[in-house]
């Protein structure tokens, strides 16, 4: 087996990637977070590979059916492709121990704060976990990221609302959004760029 050499960031989906719209796999309803597209630029260019790692519990819940998730996927990816930005991978758990849908209710290791999909992430793609991040709005965000030996940044924007916090939940990082985060990132990895736009403006076209 290679030994792993690529670094990334992980990044929870709804609530940090993009607005959080409970439940939703319409992509006629999801919007960028406030400077997602910007981030994930500079973070591409800086080297990083681009993960979603996201608790999809609406298909235990009998919400939707998973293959709408592949829908989603395509979605995100197709729209950061207009951007130049291409998204790694898409890692979704579908489970939830209290679910209806027999097949996925169940305890698994992928539901965060368990750190399966960013293992799963990491060995899929050979990424060395202690040159990557975590990006989440809450702190089982943090728990996953830390379980799997990456460094954490919350992004504290009012979504986390029980703060539970321990040493296995204490992000490395707060930000409050997702430029002040690949901010952080980039200044800890002493990380030099500068945004090749000449109209920065035209990143910030919502998520159609």
């Amino acid at each position: 087996m290679q030994n792993p050499s690529a670094k990334a960031v992980f990044l929870d989906k709804d609530g940090t990637l993009i607005k959080d719209v409970p439940y939703n796999v319409d992509p006629n309803l999801i919007r960028w977070s406030d400077g997602a597209i910007e981030a994930l630029h500079q973070l591409h260019i800086a080297g990083y590979k681009l993960f979603v790692i996201t608790n999809q519990s609406g298909v235990a819940r009998g919400y939707f059916e998973e293959k709408a998730l592949a829908i989603v996927e395509q979605h995100l990816t197709q729209e950061l492709a207009r951007f130049g930005i291409p998204l790694a991978g898409f890692y979704y758990c579908p489970h939830h121990p209290q679910g209806t849908i027999a097949p996925y209710a169940m305890n698994c290791f992928c539901r965060k704060p368990e750190p399966g999909l960013i293992l799963r992430a990491a060995a899929d793609h050979q990424i060395d976990l202690s040159q990557s991040w975590f990006i989440g709005d809450i702190l089982n965000d943090v728990a996953a990221g830390r379980s799997a030996g990456c460094r954490t940044i919350l992004m504290d924007n009012g979504n986390e609302t029980e703060w539970e916090l321990s040493p296995a939940r204490l992000p490395h990082h707060l930000a409050s959004d997702l430029q002040t985060a690949a901010r952080v990132i980039l200044a800890v990895d002493h990380t030099d760029i500068s945004l090749p736009f000449s109209d920065s403006s035209s990143l910030t076209v919502p998520c159609r």
